[in-house]
C-alpha cells in the first residue's frame, strides 16, 4: 500500500470524517438514524491534476467585465427555459435530481436535441470525434452525452422511442472522468451532460463511485471545466428515500443551479421546481406530462389540474396559487366525516397538515362549526401542491361546506390568509391570479377586503371578506 495514502473513516450520507470507525454523530443529532461510517483509503489528488480552467488573469474592477453576447444559450424547451432564468447559462453547472423513473434523462436527452439544433457553424481542429460530429451536424458544435449508467444501445432505445434522430448530439458511454475530461479538448461540445454524478469516478482516488471522495472531487472537477471552458454542464443527481439529492451537501453548493424534477408515480404530470439558481429566480416551475413520445410541455397547468372537477359537489373549492410569477388555479377537496374512534384523524396531502390543523381550529373557533369531534381528509385534486397561505381560506371554506353539505358555487375562487382571530389578510400578486382566473372563464372571486380595492379593475366580480365568518355566511348562507 502507498504509505502516503491516508485512512479516513466517512459518512456516506452527510460527508462526516473521522479516524476511527463507528456512526456518524451529525446524521444522529440530526434524523436519529445510525449510519455506519466507512472507511476510504486514497491518496489526495495533487491540485495540479485538477486541469480545465485557463489562468483568469489579473485582478479588474467590476465595472471592466463584459458579459459575452449569447450568455445563455435556449434549451429548446420553453418550460426548462423559464426555470433556469431564460436558459441554461454558459460555464454554469446545472445539477438535476428526482426519484428514479421521473424522467430526468429523458429531459435531459430532449433538450441535447434541441440545443445540438440551435447553435450557428463554428470550425475546430479536426479529431475523430469532431469528425464524426461535423458529419451529423454539419459542422455545429455539438452536444456530449456521457452515460455512466447505461450503455450507448440503452440511450439509443430510448431516443428512438422519443423520436431524437441525434443530430449534432455525441453519446459516449463512459464513467472514467479522466478520460472524458481529455476528451473535451478534441470535441469542444457547446454543452456537456453526465448521468449521472454518483456513477462517474476518478481512478486517483480508491473510494468506490458514488462515495462522498468521489462525489465531490468529481463535481469539483466538473465545475473547474465548465468555468474554464464556458461549458454549459448538467449533472444528473439521485436522492436518497427521504426525497433530498445523495452525495455531500457540498455538492448542493458547488453547483450553480440545483433542479428537483417532481411527479406523482400515478399522475403523467412532471413538475421542475428551482431550489437554487445563481442566474434567476428559484420560484418559477415548469410543468410537463409524461407521454409515449417524452415530456409534453404544459402551458396551460391550470386547465390541466381542473379537467375534471365536479360539478355542485361539497368541499371543493378552487385557489388560485402563484409558483414565480405564474399563477396555477388549484382544486382544493375537503371531506369532513363523522370520526369512528374516539380521536379524529387529520389526513391531508398536497399542503402543510400543520397549518391545516390550525385553520380547522380558527374554523370551528371563529366560525361556531363543530368539526372537533369530526374525522377531515384535505387533499389537492390531481395530485398538485400548494403550500402558501393564500390558500388558507379555501381550505377553511371547503371544510365547512363538507361539514354544512353544501356545495359552493362553481365560477368562484377564492383567496386569503387566515389569522388565528379568523381575519382574512392579504395576499401578493392578487391582480395576476384573477386575470388568470377569469381566463378559465370564473365570474367571480371572494379575496381579502383589504384587497378589494386594488381588484376593482379585474376582469371579473370581486368581493372582500374580512374575517373567516363573513367568507361562510357570504358563499354558505
Amino acid at each position: 500500500m502507498n504509505p502516503r495514502a491516508s485512512s479516513v473513516y466517512r459518512c456516506q450520507e452527510c460527508g462526516f470524517a473521522s479516524p476511527k470507525p463507528g456512526t456518524c454523530p451529525d446524521c444522529l443529532r440530526a434524523s436519529g438514524a445510525y449510519v455506519q461510517l466507512v472507511e476510504e483509503r486514497a491518496e489526495a489528488p495533487a491540485r495540479a491534476r485538477r486541469g480545465g480552467a485557463p489562468a483568469s488573469g489579473r485582478p479588474q474592477p467590476l465595472k471592466d467585465v463584459v458579459l459575452d453576447a449569447g450568455e445563455r444559450l435556449p434549451t429548446g424547451i420553453a418550460e426548462l427555459d423559464r426555470v433556469l432564468g431564460g436558459g441554461v447559462v454558459r460555464g454554469s453547472l446545472v445539477l438535476i435530481g428526482g426519484e428514479p423513473g421521473a424522467g430526468k434523462s429523458t429531459l435531459l436527452l430532449q433538450a441535447a436535441r434541441a440545443l445540438a439544433k440551435a447553435r450557428p457553424p463554428i470550425i475546430h481542429n479536426s479529431t475523430l470525434l469532431l469528425q464524426a460530429a461535423r458529419a451529423l451536424a454539419k459542422a455545429r458544435p455539438p452536444v456530449l452525452y456521457v452515460s455512466a449508467e447505461e450503455s450507448a444501445a440503452q440511450v439509443k432505445m430510448r431516443a428512438d422511442r422519443l423520436g431524437i434522430a441525434g443530430d449534432g448530439l455525441l453519446l459516449w458511454a463512459e464513467n472514467d472522468l479522466n478520460v472524458v475530461q481529455a476528451a473535451l479538448d478534441d470535441v469542444k461540445p457547446q454543452a456537456l451532460i453526465v448521468d449521472s454524478i454518483q456513477t462517474v469516478f476518478l481512478p486517483d482516488l480508491e473510494s468506490a463511485p458514488g462515495s462522498v471522495a468521489q462525489v465531490r472531487e468529481c463535481g469539483a472537477r466538473l465545475m473547474i471545466q465548465a468555468k474554464g471552458r464556458g461549458l454549459a454542464t448538467f449533472l444528473v443527481g439521485h436522492v436518497t428515500k427521504e426525497g433530498a439529492l445523495a452525495g455531500p451537501r457540498v455538492l448542493e453548493h458547488l453547483v450553480d443551479t440545483v433542479l428537483y424534477f417532481e411527479g406523482e408515480q400515478h399522475h403523467a404530470y412532471r413538475v421542475l421546481r428551482a431550489v437554487k439558481n445563481r442566474f434567476g429566480s428559484t420560484n418559477e416551475i415548469g410543468v410537463f406530462e409524461m407521454a409515449a413520445r417524452g415530456l409534453v410541455e404544459v402551458p396551460n397547468p391550470s386547465g390541466f389540474f381542473l379537467s375534471e372537477r365536479p360539478v355542485d359537489a361539497p368541499g371543493s373549492v378552487v385557489v388560485a396559487s402563484l409558483e414565480g410569477t405564474r399563477p396555477m388555479l388549484l382544486e382544493l377537496q375537503a371531506l369532513v366525516s363523522r370520526a369512528s374512534f374516539g380521536t379524529p384523524r387529520r389526513t391531508v396531502l398536497g399542503a402543510d397538515y400543520n397549518r391545516v390543523c390550525l385553520l380547522l381550529a380558527v374554523l370551528e373557533k371563529r366560525a361556531q362549526l363543530p368539526i372537533g369531534n369530526q374525522d377531515v381528509f384535505v387533499n389537492v385534486a390531481g395530485g398538485g401542491r400548494v403550500l402558501e397561505p393564500a390558500a388558507d381560506l379555501a381550505i377553511v371554506l371547503a371544510a365547512a361546506s363538507s361539514y354544512m353539505e353544501r356545495p359552493l358555487p362553481a365560477d368562484v375562487v377564492v383567496l386569503g390568509e387566515v389569522g388565528l382571530t379568523g381575519e382574512v389578510r392579504a395576499v401578493a400578486g392578487l391582480e395576476s391570479r384573477l386575470r388568470a382566473a377569469a381566463q378559465l372563464g370564473f365570474h367571480s372571486a371572494v379575496v381579502p377586503k383589504s384587497s378589494a380595492a386594488e381588484a376593482g379593475a379585474a376582469p371579473l366580480k370581486v368581493r372582500g371578506v374580512a374575517t373567516v365568518t363573513e367568507a361562510v355566511e357570504a358563499l354558505l348562507p
